[in-house]
């Protein structure tokens, strides 16, 4: 079956556009319980945390999502703004059923989004969703009184997700003597983060850690790492961290100012545990990650593959192979023996730990790390239109393909999170990456 409302991500769109209105979110609630009911144990009342970003929509769909929930019967524990990462590891260790994020990320506050993730703290399975997509067209009818489920808030809930934190640092390391700065994107982690690097002796410079319901993304966090960059020039800090809304990717700058992608910090984890450990079993990137990082890794003789882009696949692929190491260029980072989930914060301390552990600058970490110029842009395209099928867009990415040879890769997908295509070149020369693209875009804007 196709899925209506679930994309790579969970559902998202623009709030008061369905389906991100009150209707619907009851409705889900409804949906998700019931499917939840189905595969509880036995005799014990479904129970789902929800947690949010600092949107102001967030009150709304919170209040819609436990309407809906209690009404089926299910019990509901609320904690607040809290990133993704802190829900999905409070759902694991308050022995939830499942745990529930409103959040849209990386995107701007006019959009949210709700994501599920299962009661061992990993994104809900594809079989899950397509259950609830199946309840939605069925409906559930509310309850009886006595039948009602209840809801509650954890008022310690922020101080939980802080330890558990700090707990995947090394208990004989210290980020004493180090100056961070960590650029928070007014989102769910403004007070957390700061607390975390704090704790473990850090000299924290803090940026965007004042949410207004509406200045989260803008301008700040992980899509805009060069806010984080020019602060750590000017307060003369070692390193930056940029988080993005949800806190669940990761954006890091050095005391120069250079700015580093996931794939990077992906390969100083690996060179940390090739140190340590003598051995990486493999890693898992996606269609996005770049071909430097591959043939860097290729180098070790560490095994690489690559899984459809977004953290559940590269999860699952992980899972399916027994590794622990993956993530995407974006900034999600998956360490699976630290967190079940992509996590901002446990993804900069797994950062630094390496550079203690290997006792050298992250740029020294990854000299032998040469990164191929990648061009993305996106192209708006309108509803309906059959890209795929298009002879002429077909026939200059064909052209395209012929003139990268084996020396580069064209990349071509819909967003699973907003209504964009991504065209994506990568080779050494970035200038003829530029051209190649720009001759597609052209090309779809003319066809469509």
């Amino acid at each position: 079956m196709s899925r209506q409302y679930f994309g790579t991500d969970g559902i998202r769109g623009t709030v008061g556009q369905s389906p991100m209105v009150p209707d619907f979110l009851l409705r889900l609630g409804q949906a998700a319980g019931t499917v939840l009911a189905k595969h509880e144990v036995e005799g014990r009342r479904p129970q789902v945390l929800i947690g949010k970003d600092t949107r102001v929509s967030g009150y709304l769909l919170e209040s819609c999502l436990e309407a809906g929930f209690t009404s089926v019967g299910v019990d509901v524990v609320m904690v607040g703004p809290m990133p993704t990462a802190g829900v999905a590891y409070l759902a694991r260790a308050l022995n939830m059923s499942a745990g529930v994020v409103i959040s849209a990320s990386h995107n701007p506050y006019q959009d949210n989004g709700i994501k599920f993730f299962s009661g061992e703290g990993t994104k809900l399975p594809d079989a899950w969703e397509m259950e609830i997509e199946t309840q939605l067209a069925l409906g559930a009818p509310c309850k009886s009184s006595e039948e009602l489920g209840k809801a509650r808030r954890l008022n310690d809930a922020a101080g939980r997700y802080l330890e558990f934190c700090k707990g995947t640092f090394p208990r004989d390391k210290h980020l004493r003597g180090l100056k961070i700065v960590v650029d928070c994107a007014n989102g769910a982690a403004y007070q957390i983060a700061p607390a975390v690097f704090r704790e473990l002796g850090a000299d924290v410079v803090v940026l965007a850690d004042q949410p207004d319901g509406l200045n989260i993304n803008r301008g700040v966090g992980a899509t805009y790492p060069d806010f984080v960059a020019k602060a750590v020039l000017e307060h003369k800090a070692d390193y930056g961290f940029a988080l993005d809304g949800d806190a669940d990717r990761l954006i890091c700058v050095d005391g120069t100012g250079r700015i580093f992608n996931g794939d990077e910090l992906l390969f100083a984890l690996v060179a940390e545990r090739m140190h340590m450990q003598g051995k990486v079993e493999g890693v898992v990137g996606t269609l996005m990650t770049n071909l430097g990082l591959e043939l860097a890794l290729k180098q070790l003789n560490v095994p690489f593959e690559r899984a459809k882009v977004g953290d559940r696949y590269v999860f699952e692929k992980l899972q399916a192979n027994g590794w622990q190491l993956g993530g995407e260029s974006s900034g999600h980072l998956l360490v699976l023996d630290r967190h079940s989930t992509g996590d901002g914060i446990v993804s900069a301390l797994q950062v630094l730990r390496a550079v203690r552990n290997l006792n050298m600058p992250l740029a020294d970490i990854l000299k032998p790390v040469a990164m191929l110029p990648q061009v993305l842009k996106n192209a708006r395209l309108p509803a309906g239109y059959d890209w795929a099928n298009d002879v002429k867009v077909q026939g200059v990415c064909e052209a395209v393909k012929t003139e990268l040879g084996a020396e580069g890769r064209l990349l071509i997908r819909p967003s699973g999170t907003e209504p964009v295509l991504r065209v994506m070149v990568e080779t050494a020369d970035q200038l003829i990456a530029t051209r190649l693209v720009d001759s597609i875009l052209d090309t779809l804007q003319k066809a469509s």
